[in-house]
C-alpha cells in the first residue's frame, strides 16, 4: 500500500486547523507549512504533527509547492485549513493507495462549499472538483499569486465522496478578503499584460450575477443565492477596477 502525505499551509487559522488536521490524522505524515501566525494555529497544528515548518509569505502557489517538497511520500493530498476530509473520502482516498494504480497519477476531488455554515448547492458551487490527491512527483501548483492550481502531466482520475469546504464566515470575512484577493488578481492580470476598460468591467460584473444566479440556478438557494451572486459580481467589478487602476497609473508615469 502506498503511503499518503498530508500538506497544509496556514496564517491564522486557529479556527480552522484543528478539525481539518483531526479528519486526516490518519494519514502517514501531515505537513504544515505557516507564514509566521499570531495566533495559536502553530500550537494546535503541533498536536498532530512534529512537521511544522515557518516561511515567510510568497503567494499561494509557491507556499504550496514548498510544502510539497517538504513530504516525503509519493503520495500527497493538498488541503486547505478551512477543508475537511469526510470519512467516506479517507475510506475512498485509502482504497486508491491500496489498489496501486499505476496509470491514474491524480484525483479530482468534489468539493461540498459552505457560506456561513450554509451549505451552498447551486450557483456552480456543488459540486465543485479540485485535483488535490496526486504523485508528487507528477504534479505542482502553478506558481501564481492566487488561485493557484495543480497541473499534472497524467491521466486524472475522480473519486465521488465529497471535501467539506467550510469557506467565508460572514459577509464581513467576505469583504474583508475580496480586499486582499482582488488585488491580488489585478496584479497578476497585469504581469499577464491584460488591459480592460470600465464598459468590459462592469458588463464581467453583470455577467457575473447573471451566470450565478440565473445560468448556474442560483436562485434555488433562496437569499442566500441572491447574496452569493451579489457579492461575487462586486468582486468581479473591483477586480477589474484595481487592474484598471493599475493600468492607468503606468500611463501616468
Amino acid at each position: 500500500m502506498e503511503k499518503l502525505s498530508v500538506v497544509v499551509i496556514t496564517h491564522n487559522e486557529e479556527d480552522n486547523i484543528g478539525r481539518c488536521l483531526e479528519s486526516v490524522k490518519w494519514a502517514d505524515e501531515i505537513i504544515v507549512v505557516d507564514s509566521f501566525s499570531t495566533d495559536r494555529t502553530v500550537q494546535i497544528a503541533e498536536k498532530y504533527t512534529k512537521k511544522v515548518f515557518q516561511k515567510a509569505w510568497e503567494g499561494y502557489g509557491r507556499h504550496k509547492n514548498y510544502a510539497l517538497s517538504k513530504a516525503t511520500n509519493t503520495w500527497v493530498l493538498a488541503l486547505d485549513a478551512d477543508e475537511r476530509i469526510t470519512r467516506e473520502l479517507a475510506d475512498e482516498i485509502i482504497g486508491v493507495l491500496r489498489a496501486g494504480d499505476t496509470q491514474v497519477i491524480a484525483y479530482e476531488l468534489p468539493y461540498k462549499v459552505f457560506f456561513g455554515g450554509k451549505w451552498v448547492r447551486h450557483g456552480g458551487w456543488y459540486p465543485e472538483y479540485h485535483i488535490r490527491l496526486f504523485r508528487k512527483d507528477k504534479a505542482a501548483f502553478k506558481e501564481r499569486a492566487v488561485h493557484e492550481r495543480v497541473e499534472t502531466s497524467g491521466p486524472v482520475g475522480r473519486l465521488h465522496h465529497f471535501v467539506e469546504h467550510y469557506t467565508y464566515r460572514s459577509v464581513s470575512d467576505f469583504c474583508q478578503r475580496m480586499d486582499r484577493y482582488s488585488t491580488l488578481s489585478a496584479e497578476a492580470y497585469y504581469k499577464e499584460g491584460r488591459r480592460v476598460g470600465w464598459f468590459e468591467a462592469l458588463f464581467r460584473a453583470w455577467f457575473t450575477f447573471g451566470q450565478m444566479y440565473i445560468l448556474k440556478r442560483g436562485f434555488l438557494d433562496g437569499g442566500l443565492g441572491l447574496q452569493l451572486a451579489m457579492l461575487y459580481s462586486c468582486y468581479t467589478f473591483v477586480k477589474y477596477a484595481k487592474l484598471k487602476e493599475l493600468c492607468q497609473a503606468d500611463k501616468e508615469k
